[in-house]
């Protein structure tokens, strides 16, 4: 191989099989008939192909715990259910494989920093998962300079990482043609903490779906995904001297915060004003009316993070993973535009 190393990909590549063979061949593990798993260690021995140092065979250098630290205020994490589904996602992929989670919770950035230094420092865990991306994100830079293993979640185009993605676009256009069909012409929108990789992707998918529909975006009033941004937000847009008839938010916390305060206004919802979320959180389910919004799959994308997680650690590599995009779920919070009065 000219003095180069040789990759489990090269052993894979000359012996005609998928990566996750060689590693099943060489690791003694199922999933390979014995003559496939002959070739591959034939394979393996004439390119003399050792195992580096994350691989199986030296597994004893491994704590078999990954690692999830959340950049989260901890009395907000409590009003998120996305966490439960997502965290029990990633139990279902790397509990066979022998491996646990490490969680740990940080308000504050800084320490969110050195959460990560001191788990590489300990090797308390073989990788970890990014996720809450934010804009040029200050984890990366330290987290390739430890040299973790690392799978991101939802992160923008070119991102360095392996990572899994669910597309927000089609869900927020199909909602928005939902709307505009019901008579909708001006539409908000409640963002979501601005300087997160998910806020800004889904505003932009707002955006773009009202241009491609031929509408003015209608006022944008921030957020933080949070119940009282929402509540807050109806305010304001109630106040405004031509209100909108229609709003959209970031987040199902903030939808249902808004409608809380709509209703404390005396608007009716969706009479006066309709309004949509986006997670399909079970919560929405239950408020009056019920919440329309995007369906997210935390627990798929938790499962897929674990997984490719796995891969990386064992296999050294792994390949971007693309779930389906997320979905419009009609519910009784949106209904026709008022009439002009």
């Amino acid at each position: 191989m000219n003095g180069e190393r040789v990759t489990i990909v090269d052993v894979a590549t000359r012996a005609g099989v998928a990566i996750s063979s060689v590693s099943s061949a060489l690791n003694g593990r199922p999933g390979v008939s014995e003559a496939t798993r002959e070739r591959i260690v034939q394979v393996a021995a004439e390119l003399g192909f050792v195992p580096s140092l994350r691989g199986k065979s030296l597994s004893g250098r491994r704590a078999f715990t990954l690692g999830l630290v959340l950049h989260r205020d901890p009395d907000v994490l409590e009003l998120d259910p996305f966490f439960g589904g997502f965290i029990g996602g990633i139990e279902d992929a790397i509990d066979p494989r022998g491996y646990a989670l490490v969680l740990q919770i940080s308000a504050e950035p800084d320490e969110v920093l050195q959460r990560y230094e001191k788990l590489a420092a300990d090797r308390r865990v073989d990788g970890v998962f990014v996720n809450d991306l934010e804009v040029d994100d200050p984890r990366i830079p330290v987290i390739t300079r430890l040299g973790l293993p690392a799978v991101a979640v939802n992160p923008g185009a070119d991102f360095p990482l392996p990572a899994v993605r669910q597309d927000p676009d089609d869900g927020i256009r199909a909602l928005l043609q939902h709307l505009v069909g019901l008579g909708h012409r001006r539409i908000a929108y409640v963002g979501g903490r601005p300087n997160m990789t998910h806020s800004v992707q889904r505003e932009r998918a707002w955006r773009a779906g009202l241009e491609e529909l031929g509408l003015e975006p209608g006022p944008v009033v921030p957020g933080d995904f949070t119940y009282l941004a929402g509540a807050s937000a109806a305010s304001t847009l109630l106040g405004l001297a031509e209100p909108p008839t229609a709003v959209v938010c970031a987040n199902d916390l903030s939808a249902i915060g808004l409608i809380a305060q709509a209703q404390h206004l005396g608007v009716d919802v969706p009479g006066t004003l309709s309004v949509a979320g986006f997670d399909d959180i079970r919560l929405g389910t239950y408020v009056r009316p019920p919440l329309t919004t995007v369906h997210t799959s935390p627990r798929e994308l938790g499962r897929h993070a674990g997984r490719l997680l796995v891969d990386l650690i064992e296999e050294g590599v792994a390949e971007d993973v693309r779930i389906p995009a997320a979905e419009l779920i009609v519910r009784e919070s949106t209904g026709p535009a008022p009439a002009a009065g």
